[in-house]
């Protein structure tokens, strides 16, 4: 048994759970402890946290460490949100934390966050497979940002970022100073112009049926109209709908007596009701589930999965190889070209275990990169690279840090000209390892995108075994590939250099001269 600490330093409140982690009894909650504190208010409309903030974030923070002490915490993670993340100074704000309260606070990549949250209510929950079997929209509410994910058939199929958090919807509304009465009317114009777009964009050939919502407030009307009828968690959309409606023609004070909730949190909690309330408009989602989950559930759940106290039968990295597949197709990328890169590639990279020295992770990277190469098309035919590059870089991939992100754009943008620039990976906000990853990745998807060169399948099945100095590549097929013969060749000075053995490619029933 060991016990966890989970920190969550979000952009209105700041959170800690302590967790009984067991393999025989999972994860298992014991304390929860909150406090609001808006330090994204200031982040969001000056860049910093003003010093009366960081004070009390830093006081806040210190009594965690003592409860911390108090349960003697074998282990803890502390996480910062956007309202951290987002600061003109982050690499300050974290040592000042750091010095004076004692606690080493991590920033997330939205991703990263996202993926936390999404993971807590797939660990947590037993109906989480089922729901997403059919078309659901999974909705994660943040004070900066919301981000939507849609599933279908169990699989993701994308995954938006959204620029409406609610405190930065508040912020933006009582800049514009609104009346008692106009203030509802821009609420709803604020969120129902981004929505707009986003249904345009991703909701088309979409059958939503559920929306996943994960939100501090919402829980509130949840328990208000679920108390009636008997279902934990889960309402129908219609239901939401007309006790939304009602909330609305309410003012703060009498929503927070309605609710039981501080006047404080009815400033948050109704740009939270009106979005969920257009996206149930947008989608005609019929049901409408709230697990009530927080960051800090993700961060308990992440740490007890990675220690092995509690095992998901949900594939988390299918999810992220689907969300790829789905940027391709979104780029009318080839799916026949794409399947035998990814092939080629991986094909290599499983026979190579000793001499690149990656793990699964890495294995990954590598299977998005070959997804992904050739999504730049289509914008440019002339620059693939850049705009592939480009596309990566702009698009969201739930469970991929950052880091990681550019890893996979940087593979993609190097697999195209005649040699790595070693030069130009120096000057990227790369660390050693990081820069070594890529160059390995990046020879072995040069070689696999020698091989895969056809938007017809060509061949059957690629096996890659070393033997004495070469890596014997062998294809099964009945196709002239004297094109991808030539091309191979051109890769293999670079990739000796980079794992000192010489790829050599073969058919099956003889070998190329």
């Amino acid at each position: 048994m060991k016990l966890f600490a989970a920190i969550d330093v979000g952009s209105y409140e700041i959170g800690m759970k302590i967790f009984e982690l067991s393999q025989k009894r999972g994860v298992k909650e014991i304390d929860y402890v909150r406090h609001r504190v808006e330090i994204g208010t200031d982040t969001y409309n000056t860049g910093k946290i003003s010093y009366d903030r960081m004070d009390e974030l830093c006081e806040i923070l210190k009594g965690y460490h003592e409860i911390m002490n108090t349960y003697k915490v074998d282990a803890y993670r502390a996480y910062g949100t956007s309202a951290i993340r987002e600061t003109e100074n982050t690499a300050v704000i974290l040592d000042q934390i750091r010095l004076r309260t004692g606690i080493n606070v991590f920033p997330l990549s939205n991703s990263e966050q996202r993926f936390l949250d999404y993971k807590s209510v797939a660990l947590k929950s037993d109906q989480f497979d089922h729901i997403i079997d059919r078309g659901t929209a999974f909705v994660d509410i943040g004070g900066g940002s919301t981000q939507v994910s849609l599933f279908s058939n169990s699989h993701l199929n994308t995954t938006v970022n959204l620029r409406l958090g609610i405190l930065k919807l508040r912020t933006t509304l009582n800049s514009l100073e609104p009346t008692t009465g106009s203030y509802d009317r821009l609420l709803s114009e604020l969120i129902s112009n981004e929505l707009h777009s986003f249904k345009k964009l991703y909701l088309r050939n979409l059958d939503i049926q559920n929306i996943v919502v994960i939100d501090d407030y919402l829980p509130y009307i949840i328990q208000k109209i679920g108390g009636d009828h008997g279902i934990a968690n889960q309402v129908t959309g219609d239901q939401y709908v007309r006790f939304v409606d009602v909330l609305r023609s309410m003012s703060p004070a009498q929503v927070s007596r309605e609710l039981g909730i501080p006047r404080e949190n009815a400033s948050l909690l109704m740009p939270s009701a009106a979005l969920i309330k257009y996206m149930i408009r947008i989608t005609g989602a019929e049901r409408l589930w709230i697990p009530g989950v927080t960051l800090s559930d993700g961060i308990a759940y992440d740490y007890a999965e990675k220690n092995k106290f509690v095992r998901s039968d949900h594939n988390f990295e299918e999810d992220i190889i689907s969300c790829a597949e789905n940027i391709s197709v979104r780029y009318q990328g080839s799916q026949a070209l794409g399947d035998q890169m990814v092939q080629c590639a991986l094909a290599v990279f499983d026979s190579m275990k000793k001499l690149h020295g990656m793990d699964k992770r890495g294995r990954l990277l590598l299977q998005l990169a070959a997804r992904l190469r050739d999504v730049g098309r289509f914008v440019s035919m002339s620059d693939p690279a850049e705009t592939s590059y480009s596309i990566i870089m702009g698009t969201e991939i739930i469970g991929l840090s950052h880091l990681e992100r550019e890893i996979v754009a940087t593979v993609v943008l190097n697999s195209y000209p005649k040699e790595i620039y070693y030069e130009a990976l120096q000057e990227l906000d790369f660390d050693e390892k990081s820069i070594l990853t890529v160059t390995k990745l990046t020879a072995i998807l040069r070689v696999a995108a020698g091989m895969a060169r056809s938007p017809r399948k060509k061949y059957n099945d690629v096996k890659a075994v070393i033997k004495d100095k070469s890596l014997i590549v062998t294809i099964d097929t009945r196709e002239d590939l004297s094109l991808e013969k030539g091309l191979f060749d051109e890769e293999i000075p670079m990739f000796e250099e980079v794992f000192g053995i010489r790829p050599v490619m073969r058919t099956k029933g003889g070998m190329f001269e």
